[in-house]
């Protein structure tokens, strides 16, 4: 049976944050990525007020490159309209193998950007999403560049897989340790343990 891949998640947990320390939270956040695999730079940031359903009070498309923002900047900017019910987003560029399909047998393995999301709540915002989504949650996009499920894959293919794994574990650490989470979880919406799921793929059940 084909398995569809699923969207991917990390939240961020803080004891008794108050709304004055999320900029610097999510500064941190945003300053891991440059050394594991990510742009140093800010993609775009969007304020969405109340809850999802409602239009952002605020949205800049940088850029990418040298054409973004520098986290802090791209935070205090945003932050400028502290409110306790508003959700901030932050896009910035993460780079990972992904398989190419050419059709056929003629798939290959390149090295592509995708954009991360980055979003800090307040504590009112979408009836106190934090509870369950975190402080501060990461949106990886799909899963697929971490376990292929579809694909056969020879040694190449494991490596690669293996060192999105590993770039995934160390950026999860990495922005843990800088922004002083005191709780972390890796979830997907389908709720299945990410783990569990890579060693089916790769064979390293025992």
């Amino acid at each position: 049976m084909r398995k569809m891949s699923d969207a991917l998640y990390l939240s961020l947990w803080y004891p008794n944050l108050r709304l004055a320390a999320l900029p610097d939270k999510l500064t941190a956040v945003l300053g891991t990525f440059a050394a594991r695999g990510g742009e140093a730079r800010v993609y775009a940031a969007t304020v969405w007020p109340m809850n999802w359903s409602e239009s952002p009070v605020f949205q800049r498309v940088y850029g990418h490159g040298e054409r973004g923002m520098q986290p802090r900047q791209a935070v205090e900017e945003a932050l400028e309209l502290l409110h306790d019910d508003y959700a901030y987003e932050f896009q910035i560029g993460w780079t990972l193998w992904e398989l190419e399909s050419g059709g056929g047998l003629d798939n290959r393995w390149v090295r592509e950007p995708r954009l991360v999301r980055v979003t800090g709540f307040g504590p009112l915002f979408d009836e106190g999403t934090y509870e369950q989504d975190g402080h501060i949650r990461l949106d990886f996009g799909r899963d697929a560049p971490f376990l292929e499920e579809e694909a056969d894959l020879d040694a190449v293919g494991a490596r690669h897989v293996e060192e999105n794994v590993r770039q995934l574990v160390e950026l999860t650490d990495a922005v843990e340790k800088a922004s002083g989470a005191t709780a972390r979880l890796l979830w997907s919406e389908l709720g299945e343990s990410l783990a569990q799921r890579l060693a089916d793929r790769l064979g390293m059940r025992n």
